[in-house]
């Protein structure tokens, strides 16, 4: 597959311009007058520029021009980069052909064990994202940041891509998590379908009161959508729905260290940057090339193996007074991290693995002699 017939190489103004030497642009691999070789590469950007699907009639053109343009001039990290900018995918002729060319390339990039991170366009583009796994023959887990949950049954596909996805055949969805939706934006009913299908989902107040418990949510999946217009619109004025309310600039930049440091993360999205609707500094280009650092530092601050009878964890195991008897538990000693097994029956509907990660928080429920909600949750899917 030659992967440069789908892609416009980068703005030669942006190749062209003088970065130092510590820049982030400096240690990374371009698409200007040659496609990159992707020999040894991790990560691969890819701009999106896709609108079809979206309620607004402005081109997003401009919207990964403004990011690159914030993202070449960051300092690099301390890791040695093996990371490709593959420029913009061409769209297609329709929206459905766009959907299919992310599609065929994410499914290529991640057979080659490179992630792809996508940057712009609407965000019901994450169809395409999801679709890129259908040819792996293996259950996925999706999580999604939104401040809306896009299940609607009717609408632009910016308002129903999520339910495209859960209702998708062949079904290859083992679990959909939402992060930071907020309630007035939310049909309840919604709510009600996602916790029938034994969906996580956690309310920005939610998220808010315990920010450390969404990490072994963003650990479990194995693809991430983010919608700018999860970001408070003080932060993120480009988004293109734009909110007054929601996470803060930071608190995305933690949700995206977060998602770089998941060792069965393989592929990335962040969708919803409308430069017109930005200030004149380009401010939300600038959370959004932040959030790609932070993400790209988490990737290669990866520590663990998942191999969970090797040295590298602890197991520890805890006596119930109830069925189940007990409960098995891993940490990491290299990153603290937590984990729990998932007793794997007979009747079990899916044959995967059944360690899942978990916290603190639920070995400490555990020694308290109550069964962690997080198991109870995993053991209804499983069921």
């Amino acid at each position: 597959m030659d992967l440069s017939l789908f892609f416009n190489p980068v703005e030669d103004s942006l190749l062209q311009q003088e970065y130092p030497l510590n820049a982030f642009f400096s240690h990374i691999h371009h698409h200007g007058e040659e496609f990159p070789d992707l020999e040894g590469i991790q990560i691969a950007l890819i701009g999106l520029s896709e609108n079809q699907g979206g309620d607004t009639e402005d081109g997003l053109d401009d919207a990964v021009y403004f990011i690159r343009k914030k993202l070449y001039r960051l300092k690099k990290g301390l890791a040695h980069y093996r990371i490709a900018d593959l420029g913009n995918l061409r769209n297609g002729v329709d929206l459905k052909e766009t959907y299919f060319r992310i599609q065929n390339v994410g499914e290529h990039l991640m057979k080659k064990q490179i992630l792809p991170v996508y940057i712009g366009g609407t965000h019901d583009l994450d169809y395409g994202q999801y679709l890129s796994y259908e040819g792996m023959k293996k259950l996925v887990s999706m999580l999604t940041v939104d401040a809306k949950i896009d299940m609607e049954d009717q609408g632009k596909p910016s308002d129903t891509h999520s339910q495209d996805i859960v209702l998708h055949q062949p079904n290859f969805l083992f679990n959909y998590t939402q992060l930071a939706y907020q309630s007035f934006l939310t049909d309840r009913e919604l709510i009600h379908v996602m916790e029938k299908l034994h969906f996580d989902h956690v309310r920005l107040g939610q998220l808010r009161d315990n920010f450390k418990e969404i990490e072994p949510l963003v650990r479990n999946a194995d693809l991430i959508s983010f919608d700018l217009g999860s970001i408070q619109s003080a932060d993120a004025p480009g988004a293109l729905d734009a909110q007054p309310f929601g996470l803060t600039a930071e608190e995305a930049c933690q949700i995206c260290w977060f998602a770089g440091m998941n060792e069965k993360l393989s592929s990335m999205g962040i969708y919803g940057y409308q430069p017109s609707y930005d200030d004149a500094r380009h401010k939300t280009a600038s959370v959004v090339a932040t959030m790609i650092w932070y993400f790209m530092e988490g990737f290669y601050h990866r520590k663990d193996s998942l191999s969970f009878q090797s040295n590298d964890y602890t197991k520890y195991t805890v006596s119930l007074d109830t069925k189940p008897t007990v409960l098995v538990f891993y940490k990491s000693k290299l990153s603290g991290k937590w984990w729990m097994e998932i007793p794997h029956g007979e009747k079990a509907k899916y044959a995967r693995d059944t360690i899942i990660p978990c916290s603190y928080q639920d070995y400490q429920t555990a020694q308290r002699g109550e069964i962690p909600e997080r198991w109870i949750n995993s053991q209804l899917k499983l069921y």
